[in-house]
């Protein structure tokens, strides 16, 4: 009976040891959509009253972890009775993004004629504010439900010659680091001009080297919102590019000269211009269609 016992503890421990490791390397695979998705994420999460910041932030968060409890049995069963699908809706995806990175791309040359209003200003009405809000966290949460589907379908690519046990665990253990990694870090990120006043109060002005990195960090707040709302949008083309080079194979072997970075945002620019002509046009039509 004890023996038993023991060797039940050491087959559990042996599974343990298996999911560290494939963890481990599937991490390591899907590094690179993290940082993708950390940079469009942390453009997501900016732009709202400093009070507004850390619920906003946590509404999406919670929109995060649903969609991974959403996307993960759904992949585990896709990915056993019909592998095509998961390629479709990466694809249909991989869309989705482009349009609302070539969107912003168009909106920055040829700005809409409606103002929208800034929910960091304290200027404007609650109702008008939360109305925003709620409209960015909606935007936020099926963005990352798109980057939640990639980062499941890597994650579980990098382990489809094990278990069925093994590639649950290690999959729901990789989703659930890229939503508090990413997500901890964005938090990191929004309050660093908070950090910086309380290093500065703390100084009192004697010590030089708090107070300077304090006065850093406050200073520097603004220019990051701003390189996120770039680097945000340079990552939704990449990302979407990478998806249609990675599971179309037209687009896998085209333009095989230059470095694939390169190849997938020229591709992911011109899926999203496509996306955004043809969603202006039928917008037109359906405006031609009601007068």
């Amino acid at each position: 009976m004890a023996s038993g016992f023991f060797a039940l503890l050491d087959d559990i421990a042996a599974l343990m040891d298996d999911v560290v490791v494939m963890s481990k390397v599937t991490t390591k695979k899907t590094a690179g959509i993290l940082g993708d998705d950390l940079a469009v994420n942390a453009e997501k999460a900016t732009g709202f009253l400093s009070s507004r910041e850390l619920p906003v932030l946590w509404a999406i968060t919670k929109g995060s972890f649903l969609n991974k409890l959403i996307i993960l049995p759904i992949a585990f069963l896709l990915s056993s009775f019909l592998p095509w699908a998961v390629t479709l809706i990466l694809v249909l995806g991989g869309v989705y993004l482009a349009y609302e990175g070539v969107e912003k791309v168009v909106e920055f040359f040829v700005p809409h004629k409606h103002e929208v209003a800034d929910v960091s200003s304290d200027s404007i009405a609650e109702e008008d504010v939360l109305q925003v809000e709620k409209k960015k966290i909606k935007s936020a949460i099926v963005t990352d439900f798109i980057l939640s589907v990639e980062i499941v379908i890597i994650s579980l690519g990098s382990v489809l010659e094990q278990s069925l046990l093994i590639q649950i665990l290690v999959v729901s253990i990789v989703a659930i680091i890229a939503t508090i990694g990413v997500y901890g870090i964005v938090a990191m990120i929004v309050r660093m001009d908070d950090l910086g006043y309380k290093f500065i109060k703390k100084s009192n002005n004697q010590n030089k080297f708090l107070t300077g990195i304090g006065t850093f960090l406050v200073n520097a707040l603004p220019w990051v919102i701003k390189s996120l709302s770039v680097i945000g949008t340079i990552a939704l083309i990449l990302v979407a590019g990478g998806i249609f080079t990675h599971n179309i194979a037209f687009l896998h072997h085209f333009m095989e000269v230059i470095p694939p970075f390169i190849k997938d945002f020229i591709v992911g620019l011109l899926v999203g211009l496509i996306a955004v002509l043809v969603i202006k046009l039928f917008k037109k039509i359906l405006d031609l269609v009601r007068k």
